[in-house]
């Protein structure tokens, strides 16, 4: 666990994500934290969504899925009645943390929504659903990391007719779902290369209507590129090669390079793409 972090630096081209103030959270170090729910109750069959509302102290941020070099995300473990049950968490794009020459990190500031889908079986019996979430989270600021966790709790009725939304929390949701990262667009192609010391991601458009002139990758998982590495970007005609080095951590070669790629301000895709690697670079990786 990291104890001290350096002064952060945002990367270029992040999506912001942050929301109004809802009501008073629990205590976290440097923030609050709080359970909410988008709908007011929950259909019996149906689902619905939970989220886990950040709030923070400015000049101190959390991880995401990946952190980068440094940090760890938040972790959750559920307390759920029978007939209940939750998915995973739905990451909005992170911010890119330039703590040093040769750190950077991914994740939030100011406040963000992790959304977690909740499903309830049809023939579930209990009228009203209690739902615990025990959370451990590590924020930093420019010079330090504190350990933290909390313990939260909402209680959501569970009938059978279709939930209504939560006129004070549904805004919240919405706004935070224009941060997920989307499907790429069918017309779009990506593909991905093996290129011995680095992976190079190519994107061929149809009718995009634009030249894209700045790019970069979040890698899913850690130890795969060099976080601090430039991203080398080569537009085309008919799209761009970003060219990522890989890590010295890496220690097998990838099949799948997957991640998040933002092209702008308010543009993230989901990226999971078959690596393919050159005869030549197969053969000096066995």
């Amino acid at each position: 666990m990291l104890a001290f972090c350096r002064a952060l630096t945002l990367g270029f081209a992040m999506l912001t994500c942050a929301a109004p103030a809802l009501a008073q959270g629990t205590p976290i170090p440097h923030g609050t934290l709080e359970l909410i729910a988008e709908k007011q109750w929950v259909s019996a069959g149906g689902a619905v969504d939970l989220g886990l509302r950040f709030q923070l102290d400015k000049g101190w941020h959390v991880y995401w899925i990946n952190p980068g070099d440094s940090g760890e995300p938040p972790r959750v473990e559920w307390r759920l009645p029978s007939g209940l049950r939750v998915g995973a968490i739905e990451w909005p794009t992170p911010l890119r943390f330039q703590t040093s020459v040769s750190i950077v990190d991914y994740g939030y500031v100011d406040s963000v929504l992790l959304m977690v889908p909740l499903h309830v079986n049809a023939d579930v019996e209990q009228a009203m659903a209690h739902i615990g979430a025990a959370v451990r989270l590590l924020i930093c600021s420019h010079e330090m990391c504190v350990p933290g966790k909390a313990q939260l709790s909402l209680t959501l009725p569970i009938k059978s007719q279709a939930a209504a939304a939560d006129a004070g929390t549904a805004g919240l949701f919405a706004a935070t779902r224009k941060c997920l990262p989307q499907p790429w667009p069918a017309k779009w192609k990506f593909s991905a290369l093996d290129a011995k010391d680095s992976f190079v991601l190519s994107a061929n458009f149809q009718q995009i209507g634009r030249r894209i002139a700045q790019a970069i990758f979040f890698p899913l998982a850690e130890s795969q590129i060099e976080n601090a590495a430039p991203q080398e970007l080569l537009p085309q005609a008919d799209g761009f090669r970003l060219s990522l080095r890989k890590s010295d951590q890496l220690l097998r070669p990838l099949d799948r390079l997957q991640g998040v790629l933002v092209l702008s301000r308010d543009e993230a895709y989901s990226i999971d793409v078959p690596v393919s690697m050159p005869a030549a670079v197969r053969k000096q990786s066995r």
